[in-house]
């Protein structure tokens, strides 16, 4: 088993947060190092009350570097940014007092514990219960908005986002695992880390701030296939789509509009513009011309007029939105849009649902028909006989498209391969194995 060296600096305080990482180390099955020599990585938990507690902190750890080489440094360091810019660039992680859950997190990176089929119930990624190649990570819980047909909020609370540290362990140990696609969700993903957003992180030798963008840098290392789903169109989305371009995150991003006339986004307390996402849409494609832009909408919502749903079907023929999702609106018990009055019939919802689809269908095919004579990477998720289904960069599992791929031998789910596009129909790509 791996072993772990520990250095406890400061007060009585400081020994029980060494006691407790301790007492973890040996649950999950390390063993405690007496000495630099025999230990695979050192715990450095230092005291940070004082300058000359400090100051011993940070010659500890200079030793341990020396000594050993892999040094995680907790404790009171990791508070004041000052004192984290004196430790060394080179130590593997920083975490503040208390904070068994970092420390734990970069020893398992760092040091890991070979997985045992014969005696670990549980792989190092988890249980899953999607295919083996592609996986959801949920980066934060709960959502600070207040939209007036979700509950969402009053279910599960206001923002939480978790550590990029911890996002970063799992996306690591499940692309360890094999799998090919990250499909990054939460209630609200451009929200992440606005609660945690001055809590420096660092990973892999690098300090991250627990924001977007770092956290999609951070995972577009891992060599994979990168997915973003239900990211509201704040202006700080603009800076991950260069991201995109230079083909270090998928091109493809899901952005719940829900409708675009001015009127209904007001009742639906809804935090966007039909007129600044355009405009955003535009700036995107400009950044990026081959993204994928997903949506879902809502019609019927209450007090919609034929108006209003002709602002969405205008809206759809001016975004040409690459994939769309439509629902009819349908009360939730404790929602406030419950209590708007002129409720839109079952009847005209179903129609206006109708007209939706057949104009999203148009254009969907026509966008599919110009991909027609081009080649694409896709990831293999079925193989029946001799047919593939397969999905592009554009194609979320599930609730997309595919591209249905013949002629290929020897091919395996979870493969990536390269395809020509031979025909096209409303929502699918039918496609051949690239020679």
């Amino acid at each position: 088993m791996p072993k772990i060296g520990l250095i406890s600096l400061g007060c009585p305080k400081a020994l029980v947060d060494s006691e407790r990482i301790i007492t973890q180390l040996r649950s999950e099955g390390y063993e405690i190092a007496p000495d630099y020599d025999g230990a695979d990585a050192v715990v450095v938990n230092t005291c940070g009350f004082i300058d000359s507690a400090k100051q011993e902190s940070l010659e500890t750890i200079a030793e341990a570097l020396e000594e050993n080489g892999k040094v995680i440094v907790t404790g009171c360091m990791g508070v004041n940014p000052e004192d984290v810019d004196a430790i060394p660039a080179e130590v593997l992680s920083i975490s503040r007092p208390q904070d068994v859950d970092s420390v734990m997190r970069s020893i398992r990176s760092a040091v890991p514990i070979k997985n045992d089929p014969f005696t670990s119930l549980i792989p190092p990624q988890g249980i899953k219960l999607t295919p083996k190649h592609y996986a959801y990570i949920k980066i934060s819980e709960g959502c600070n908005h207040k939209c007036s047909f979700c509950i969402i909020p009053s279910m599960r609370g206001k923002l939480a986002s978790r550590e990029l540290g911890s996002i970063m362990q799992e996306a690591e140990a499940l692309a360890a695992a094999g799998v090919k696609e990250l499909l990054i969700i939460s209630q609200d993903t451009s929200a992440y880390g606005l609660d945690i957003r001055n809590e420096a992180q660092m990973w892999r030798g690098r300090v991250y701030q627990n924001t977007l963008l770092d956290l999609c840098s951070a995972l577009s290392e891992l060599g994979i296939w990168v997915r973003l789903h239900y990211v509201y169109p704040y202006p700080h989305v603009e800076k991950i789509i260069p991201l995109m371009a230079e083909g270090k995150i998928l091109p493809y991003i899901d952005v719940p509009f829900q409708h675009a006339s001015p009127r209904i986004l007001k009742a639906m307390k809804r935090p966007a513009s039909s007129s600044n996402t355009m405009a955003q849409i535009n700036r995107w494609r400009e950044i990026c011309p081959d993204i994928a832009i997903r949506s879902t909408f809502i019609v019927g919502f209450p007090g919609e007029t034929d108006d209003d749903f002709q602002q969405l079907l205008d809206f759809l023929r001016e975004a040409q939105l690459e994939r769309v999702g439509c629902f009819q609106y349908s009360p939730v018990q404790g929602a406030t849009a419950n209590a708007i009055e002129d409720q839109v019939p079952d009847e005209v919802k179903e129609e206006r649902w109708h007209r939706f689809m057949q104009t999203q269908a148009e254009i969907s095919e026509d966008k599919l028909e110009q991909k027609v004579g081009h080649s694409l990477d896709v990831l293999i998720d079925t193989i029946d006989e001799e047919v593939a289904t397969a999905r592009s960069y554009a194609d979320a599992p599930e609730i997309d498209g595919v591209v249905r791929v013949y002629g290929g031998e020897n091919l395996a789910v979870g493969d990536i391969i390269k395809v020509n596009i031979e025909e096209a129909t409303e929502y699918d790509l039918i496609a051949s194995v690239a020679d």
